[in-house]
């Protein structure tokens, strides 16, 4: 089969891979019909995930059909169309017990990091009773793409770590695919203000359609003051940080209210500094999450009730053999102007 593989930092190639076999007995083997490409994909590709390493098929979301399964799997049969979770869970150890599946001591986040991911024409899921989901007739399947990570990823550690609630101020620094999600989801909680800051106006725009309550430019240099300026002084109750880079955690720091919240979405490669000494007094909470995917059967049923339009988040598609075309799109977002993109089997 043809898979997508990480060669190491910022080397990618596509090539032939054995056609994956069944390991244990909770497997399923997968035959994609749709991925995509996450940013936490680039990072890989930039060195910032360690425990991925060079050989690795890359991706950990997308829908496909089954094409067997391992003995012990009960939910799911040969020729079911499933929703792939970018997590794997057991469902019996202790984190998955206090519902931290990303923190299973059998699974967690591996695929397309610690094990072939699901960039490619057929993908192995371990313990897929609890790692796939049933995909209802008649669903768009091209919008639950979006439910394997970026939505689950945005409402858990942006919007429910980020204590978002009716009344409230938030301001989402990043306005890319993540950051995007986020927005689309806080909205459940109906917070007062929500403001998107991000470095390219075009996605700012995007922001705006999607249901911002403010942009800022960050470009200007004046994100903090004119954060100020729209809060009458005080910061807002949720800065949530979704890009990944020192630059945009600081300002979280810098324009969270007393009492505040910092929830962090990014991944992050190098290290950034805690200004303690302006914050040890302010009350505020940081929180850092792995997406543990528990909010996909709500979000599920959200976007069969059209409450969400998940659909919002997709820009450009494409066929597996253009998948390094994928990449490029999406890496250069700025100038291609691109959000998520669909890649489809052959």
């Amino acid at each position: 089969m043809k898979a997508l593989i990480y060669k190491g930092p910022n080397i990618r190639a596509v090539e032939n891979r054995p056609k994956p076999e069944l390991i244990d007995p909770g497997d399923a083997i997968i035959k994609m019909l749709k991925t995509t490409i996450c940013g936490t994909d680039l990072h890989i590709l930039k060195g910032d995930v360690a425990t991925c390493t060079p050989g690795r098929i890359l991706g950990h979301e997308g829908v496909g059909v089954v094409d067997s399964v391992g003995p012990a799997v009960t939910a799911f049969h040969k020729g079911d169309h499933v929703l792939i979770s970018c997590v794997s869970a057991c469902g019996k150890c202790e984190y998955c017990r206090r519902g931290m599946y990303s923190h299973c001591l059998t699974g967690g986040w591996i695929l397309g990091n610690k094990i072939d991911g699901t960039q490619a024409e057929y993908v192995r899921t371990p313990h897929a009773d609890i790692s796939l989901y049933p995909i209802p007739a008649g669903a768009d399947e091209e919008a639950l793409v979006m439910l394997s990570d970026i939505l689950p990823t945005g409402f858990e550690c942006g919007v429910l770590n980020g204590k978002v609630a009716p009344g409230s101020t938030v301001a989402i620094v990043g306005a890319g695919p993540i950051g995007l999600a986020t927005l689309l989801t806080a909205q459940f909680y109906s917070p007062a203000q929500i403001i998107m800051i991000d470095l390219d106006a075009n996605r700012l725009v995007v922001a705006k359609h999607f249901g911002a309550t403010d942009i800022i430019n960050s470009a200007s240099g004046r994100a903090q003051e004119t954060v100020m300026e729209m809060t009458q002084g005080k910061g807002v109750d949720t800065a949530i940080e979704a890009v990944g880079i020192p630059a945009t955690f600081e300002l979280c720091q810098q324009i969270v209210a007393a009492g505040g919240t910092i929830a962090n979405i990014g991944v992050h490669g190098v290290p950034v500094a805690l200004h303690l000494e302006k914050l040890w007094d302010r009350n505020i909470s940081i929180t850092t999450r792995l997406v543990d995917t528990v909010s996909m059967p709500m979000l599920l049923k959200s976007l069969s009730a059209k409450k969400i339009d998940a659909k919002l988040l997709i820009t450009h598609r494409f066929k597996f053999d253009e998948i390094l075309e994928a990449y490029d799109t999406f890496a250069h977002a700025a100038d291609t102007k691109s959000l998520k993109v669909i890649i489809e089997a052959d």
